[in-house]
């Protein structure tokens, strides 16, 4: 249980540093939950579209577009049409978002892969599978709510 009860109080922390940053630049928490999506999406190569925006985060389409609206605002995401697909609509995390996001998270992030570069290969893959299994089992939980 302990591994849990850490897994859980780094969530928490995680969850009011988001919670900081979103106060401080104007944004709701689920403003910043919709940009760490966006850039998941991208990192993985995936368009990223209003309708699977909003299913990630569970919204309807009312809510995610009063999300994107606010995103757009704020000058962080812009709609872009879709190159192959002109009748689609992308979104995309504009330069002024990631650099918000590097000034809160870059020495979080920075330190996080000097903890793991102490890591030999097996232990940096023991910390992946654990935390993927993680994520899935969370997944599959929310999937039966």
């Amino acid at each position: 249980m302990q591994i849990f009860h850490l897994l859980r109080a780094v969530t928490v922390a995680y969850g009011l540093r988001q919670t900081e940053f979103a106060t401080r630049n104007g944004m709701h928490t689920t403003d910043v939950r919709a940009l760490i999506c966006l850039l998941d999406a991208e990192r993985a190569g995936v368009d990223a579209t209003a309708g699977r925006l909003g299913a990630s985060l569970g919204l309807n389409s009312a809510g995610t577009t009063a999300v994107i609206d606010r995103l757009e605002r704020l000058g962080l995401l812009a709609r872009v049409q879709d190159a192959r697909d002109r009748r689609r609509v992308l979104l995309r995390v504009e330069d002024r978002a990631r650099e918000l996001g590097r000034a809160s998270f870059g020495p979080l992030i920075d330190g996080t892969v000097a903890l793991l570069a102490d890591f030999d290969e097996h232990e940096v893959d023991a910390v992946s599978r654990f935390l993927s299994g993680v994520r899935d089992i969370m997944e599959a939980d929310g999937a039966r709510s």
